[in-house]
């Protein structure tokens, strides 16, 4: 197998855990609460690899961005 064709086969998509995304939030939600918005269809989008859940950091961000309220001027 050729550096290219292993460099193609590289995963491009970082992801965070349960337990990184409450670290990002400074423990402001639990690990119980990203369970919760997920059987309700509320968090961020998630993947299940393996029985894991997977936060895709981009879904993350965009989560974060249609939540982010601005001031009206």
């Amino acid at each position: 197998m050729s550096f290219d064709e292993r460099e193609r086969m590289q995963p491009t998509t970082q992801y965070l855990t349960p337990s990184e995304l409450v670290a990002r939030y400074k423990q402001t939600i639990t690990i119980r609460t990203l369970a919760n918005w997920r059987s309700t269809g509320e968090g961020p989008r998630y993947t299940k690899i393996g029985g894991r859940v997977l936060y895709p950091t981009n879904a993350v961000t965009e989560w974060e961005n249609a939540r982010t309220l601005g001031v009206k001027a």
